[in-house]
């Protein structure tokens, strides 16, 4: 299989196109507007003119669109053409938009799998570019993974085709995490004359790095639902975030960003937590 058809331009369609091009695959593109195509093609890439032609080009499909809903549209022009082909839909997503996709393209007698791209255009193909698969065939995942390699380093999360999305979502959002605690400490720090966000970093960065590693402490009490604490129990971090706030709000800086765990905290202390770790929060996670 080194033939492969990729749908969809944006960014980071062209990135997953050159990447393939630049390994010597025959490449097959379409996009909506065509005219996006030009550099690909410069390259070597053929362009589709219909969403049949480009199903017709090869048996290994990925897509990388801006929403599920694109996708369904976009395959929904040629359905007759799906059957026998493995599709790898890369479109960001909640699980239940994969399990959706996976059960409709399934029943036009294709394969399916889910992706997630743990990276920027630009880092497609380094050892760096996490790409995260499910699907409901783990063997059709073995029969391609030779060829998504090329990509970034590959993992498989199970034949549940929404895991993929899941695991996606969950990351990106302890990243926005880090950079909600970030935004919220330089602007603390910044609300003092003559600080510098850069200055600040170099005392936050390590202070972080030594704090990822008390997250695996953290994760082993969730899963053996032990929450004793550590050195540090909820009563005292609910007061320590506390005194966050009101120097926020002396500092003239908004709190917004840290009340959410905030009020989480103070749920479990209240709930019979006092005592326990931090991790204990995890179960006051539900709506």
């Amino acid at each position: 299989m080194s033939t492969i058809t990729l749908f969809g331009l944006g960014a980071m369609g062209k990135a997953l196109a050159a990447k393939y091009i630049e390994k010597g695959y025959t490449t097959t593109i379409w996009n909506r507007t065509p005219s996006k195509a030009a550099p690909l093609v410069e390259k070597g890439a053929k362009l589709a003119n219909t969403v049949g032609e480009g199903l017709a080009a090869a048996d290994l499909i990925i897509l990388c669109l801006l929403d599920n809903a694109s996708v369904r549209e976009t395959l929904g022009q040629a359905t007759a053409a799906l059957k026998g082909k493995t599709v790898i839909n890369l479109t960001n997503g909640t699980p239940s938009q994969a399990r959706e996709t996976s059960e409709w393209v399934i029943s036009q007698g294709a394969e399916y799998i889910h992706g997630g791209i743990m990276a920027v255009p630009d880092m497609i193909g380094s050892p760096h570019a996490v790409l995260l698969y499910s699907g409901e065939s783990a063997e059709a995942f073995s029969r391609v993974e030779a060829h998504l390699i090329h990509l970034g380093t590959s993992s498989f999360l199970g034949t549940d085709p929404g895991s993929a999305s899941l695991h996606d979502l969950a990351l990106l959002s302890g990243m926005y995490g880090l950079f909600s605690g970030f935004f919220h400490a330089t602007a603390l720090v910044k609300s003092q004359p003559g600080a510098s966000a850069t200055g600040f970093i170099q005392l936050l960065t390590p202070w972080l790095s030594a704090m990822t590693h008390y997250l695996g402490a953290l994760a082993k009490q969730i899963d053996e639902g032990d929450y004793t604490t550590q050195g540090s129990n909820m009563a005292m971090q609910v007061a320590g975030v506390q005194n966050i706030v009101r120097a926020s709000e002396e500092a003239g800086v908004t709190a917004d960003l840290i009340m959410p765990i905030l009020g989480r905290m103070t749920r479990a202390a209240e709930a019979g937590y006092a005592d326990a770790d931090v991790s204990a929060v995890i179960e006051f996670m539900k709506e």
